[in-house]
């Protein structure tokens, strides 16, 4: 945490315990302002920005790459935005055939083919075209759209499938846009699809949504993960990596203090005040507090530098409450690594992760628990 949210969060921590103890006095370690991670040279080492080599406006590949991640998260995505637009059902004739009919057939002699034609992609396609063709946003996409253009969509919904699987198999052959385009336009053509023009493409219909500007998110947001003004990647890395002055930062903070102390941290900061309390004997602290913390994930790893597993908490480690939130996937447990040393106490505060793991200090529990451990 940096300034400016590094002052509110020490107002919001020493309001919280003094709701439920007074006298007590809380005393913050600015670590990243002294020791956190900075880009020395500006940022020379982020890539340019999309369009930035091609003259002024956005890259059309970008908003494709954007627009193919959108369905990778959800292949059914465009479906759902075809589906959406769709008018009121009109009557038809006696005898017409039901465009979703006709698709539906399609998917289903598709399926019959097994994976042969979406191989390249990764393997599923049949179960993917079952999917699809029971898939109940499919009827108001027929209706929104004619055959033709109906197949592209159908098409690239089935290949998102077989990569996004591919993703979450966390497979090292996930294909490249080329591949994955010429997956599409088989399948597509198996759909009833006219051979690939220069006009069809993922632009059709996602882009309404997931454009130039969902591009342009992306990269604000990868800037912002390793420039200063969010330097969360950068401060781990830098820690983990050169930590010796963290450490003696707070044990020159906590030298000066009056017994009995209790250290406090957060993330990252509850990794640097484990490591600290394990490298050397600070007598004044009676205990450590730990929030969202993967200390114990490192350890498990063979990642926390003060200490490789299995080699148990030396005896000078205080006593260790380790807060942590069942939906926060950066807080880890350390009852069962370290039996007895650790108390592991969760506390709900009924976000989603992120937010989970940024929630701890607005939840009362969080200094119930500490109040009730302090020495």
């Amino acid at each position: 945490m940096r300034e400016p949210g590094f002052s509110a969060l020490v107002g919001r921590v020493a309001a919280g315990l003094a709701a439920q103890r007074g006298g007590l006095e809380v005393v913050p370690y600015d670590w990243g302002a002294a020791h956190g991670a900075r880009l020395a040279a500006g940022g020379a080492s982020l890539p340019p920005r999309s369009g930035t080599t091609r003259g002024p406006g956005s890259d059309p590949g970008d908003e494709t790459t954007t627009a193919w991640a959108v369905l990778y998260a959800d292949p059914y995505a465009e479906l759902a935005s075809v589906a959406a637009e769709a008018g009121p059902v009109v009557e038809r004739p006696p005898g017409t055939v039901p465009p979703q009919q006709h698709i539906r057939a399609l998917l289903t002699a598709l399926a019959a083919r097994g994976d042969e034609p979406g191989a390249e992609a990764g393997p599923g396609l049949a179960r993917a075209a079952t999917g699809l063709a029971a898939h109940p946003l499919l009827g108001p996409a027929a209706d929104a759209l004619d055959p033709a253009d109906l197949a592209v969509v159908a098409a690239r919904s089935l290949t998102a499938r077989l990569i996004s699987d591919a993703l979450e198999a966390d497979s090292p052959l996930v294909p490249v846009g080329e591949t994955r385009d010429a997956v599409t336009d088989r399948i597509a053509e198996a759909l009833g699809a006219p051979p690939r023009g220069t006009e069809r493409g993922v632009r059709t219909w996602l882009l309404r949504t997931a454009g130039a500007a969902a591009s342009r998110a992306v990269e604000r947001r990868r800037r912002a993960l390793t420039e200063a003004a969010h330097p969360a990647a950068g401060d781990i890395l830098r820690y983990l990596s050169r930590g010796a002055a963290f450490r003696a930062g707070l044990c020159a903070l906590v030298a000066g203090l009056e017994p009995p102390v209790a250290v406090v941290g957060h993330s990252l900061g509850g990794i640097i005040a484990l490591d600290t309390l394990i490298s050397a004997p600070l007598p004044q602290v009676g205990l450590l507090v730990t929030a969202g913390s993967q200390g114990p994930f490192l350890y498990e790893s063979g990642s926390l530098p003060s200490l490789e597993h299995p080699e148990p908490l030396p005896p000078h480690v205080p006593a260790w409450l380790n807060l942590y939130d069942p939906r926060d996937l950066l807080g880890h447990l350390g009852a069962e690594l370290f039996p007895g040393r650790v108390t592991d106490v969760p506390v709900d505060s009924g976000q989603p992760f992120p937010a989970a793991h940024s929630a701890y200090w607005t939840n009362p529990a969080v200094y119930r628990h500490i109040v009730d451990h302090l020495p």
